[in-house]
């Protein structure tokens, strides 16, 4: 009798849900090496920097008055101020925060960014068990490279047909990091992400809203109910990921499967997380770059005649907003950005403002700028031409697909310090914003216990 060959699907004939769910309850801190653990805790540093600098804004307040409203003190810290609230509702209010600014960090497999629905949903449950600081990042980990393979298996189709992929990727990122804090077992897991992934939702068209910030607080909300759901219990259907209804092929034109079952350190997606140094969308990044480059040439930018960038199709519908009306919109119009990185080489959290937008000077360097799209370009290039009014011509180009390392995370740490500091001294003070920093970045085999980081987070002590 002939043997007959294994088909080649038999290597994935196990469903997603899980294998992600063994990968999540088996991760030790012990698997993580070194550049995984300084990347972790960059990823925290600059999570925990963009939230707590949010916490004034009118999204944020917004939250977190129904949160507050809603009454139940709990035990969880809302960042950057002095009150408590129970752990789901905290991830809810502190992932809205951490995405408020459009000033987090971004992961191109995911198509998304990585840290805002994981780290609050992480962070915030930690704090009511008490978890120190080796399986909080455990928790981190595993959260981010579950949420960056399912946003990959969704593929570039998911995003470009409307949805944003930190909301759908993200609320199963935020379900895994739970599951492994409440030590769920391999079966339970996979089916908190079978829960997590009915729960996942997030629209495109709400960019340059509130509601778009929301996706992260709502996201790392959903991941933490989803968990304790399983743990209670509940169950959901193991063809949630790869069924013929199941998440990828409703939302996704193009799925990509195979990339849910890439082993955890094959690799490592948290070390290739890019951080941003501009406070918009970090599509318009390379343009800003380019722009900035320019202007270092030693353009004039009152002697602009025209300036044309060159970009991917990638950023249609995503950062072309054309005529920003609010600060807001101004993070999602690459064409804004580039006029304010030639008019000011300014692109911090301050420039994006309501005001900054209607300027007469800035809007009216941002109606002499076009755009182009090709396909030549990767989603993260930039091409930018300037012409000055004495008929010069200036030109410069960027890519922003790459971590800003070469040989160790290390390397990014001096300029992701300068960031969070500020961002945060503003609101806590600069000494407690050096003694967070300073703890975070201190020694990546002993990480912060989630109550020193809430006890760092907030203006004072709040128990």
């Amino acid at each position: 009798m002939t043997r007959s060959a294994v088909p080649p699907v038999a290597m994935q004939a196990r469903d997603g849900c899980s294998v992600l769910g063994e990968r999540v309850a088996g991760l030790c801190f012990g698997d993580l090496g070194t550049d995984v653990r300084v990347c972790a805790a960059q990823c925290v540093l600059d999570g925990l920097g963009v939230g707590i600098a949010a916490a004034g804004e009118p999204a944020v307040g917004a939250v977190r008055s129904v949160v507050l409203a809603d009454g139940g003190r709990g035990t969880a810290r809302l960042w950057g101020t002095s009150e408590l609230a129970p752990a789901r509702d905290a991830a809810l209010v502190n992932g809205t925060a951490a995405h408020a600014l459009d000033f987090d960090d971004v992961s191109p497999a995911m198509g998304g960014h990585p840290t805002v629905p994981v780290l609050p949903a992480a962070l915030a449950l930690a704090e009511e068990l008490g978890t120190g600081g080796p399986e909080l990042v455990t928790a981190l980990v595993a959260g981010m490279e579950t949420e960056i393979r399912v946003g990959a298996a969704l593929g570039t189709a998911h995003y470009r047909r409307g949805f944003h992929t930190t909301a759908t990727a993200g609320t199963l990122g935020a379900a895994a990091a739970a599951a492994r804090l409440l030590r769920l077992s391999a079966d339970r897991t996979a089916t908190a992400l079978g829960i997590a992934a009915t729960h996942a939702a997030g629209l495109k068209s709400m960019f340059g809203t509130m509601c778009k910030p929301l996706h992260a607080g709502k996201a790392a909300a959903a991941g933490i109910l989803s968990a304790r759901l399983a743990a209670a219990g509940f169950d959901s259907a193991r063809g949630a990921l790869e069924g013929e209804q199941g998440l990828l092929r409703t939302l996704s034109d193009a799925p990509e499967p195979a990339a849910l079952h890439t082993p955890f350190g094959d690799p490592w997606h948290v070390t290739g997380v890019l951080f941003k140094y501009h406070a918009s969308c970090y599509l318009t990044h390379a343009s800003i770059e380019a722009a900035l480059a320019v202007r270092e040439q030693g353009l004039d930018p009152s002697a602009v005649d025209t300036a044309e960038i060159l970009i991917s199709p990638d950023h249609i519908g995503v950062c072309d907003i054309p005529e920003p009306r609010t600060g807001l919109e101004g993070k999602f119009s690459v064409r804004f950005a580039t006029a304010l990185a030639l008019a000011t080489g300014r692109t911090d959290e301050s420039a994006f403002t309501d005001a900054g937008v209607s300027d007469p000077g800035l809007s009216g360097l941002r109606e002499r700028v076009v755009t182009v799209s090709s396909d030549r370009l990767d989603r993260y290039q930039a091409r930018v031409t300037v012409r000055d009014r004495a008929g010069r011509t200036w030109r410069a180009e960027a890519d922003a697909g790459t971590p800003s390392w070469t040989r160790s995370p290390v390397e990014q740490s001096a300029r992701l310090a300068a960031k969070f500091d500020a961002l945060v001294a503003p609101v806590l003070g600069p000494h407690r914003a050096s003694a967070l920093r300073e703890r975070l970045l201190a020694d990546p085999g002993d990480p912060p216990s989630a109550a020193e980081l809430a006890a760092l987070t907030g203006p004072g002590a709040a128990r």
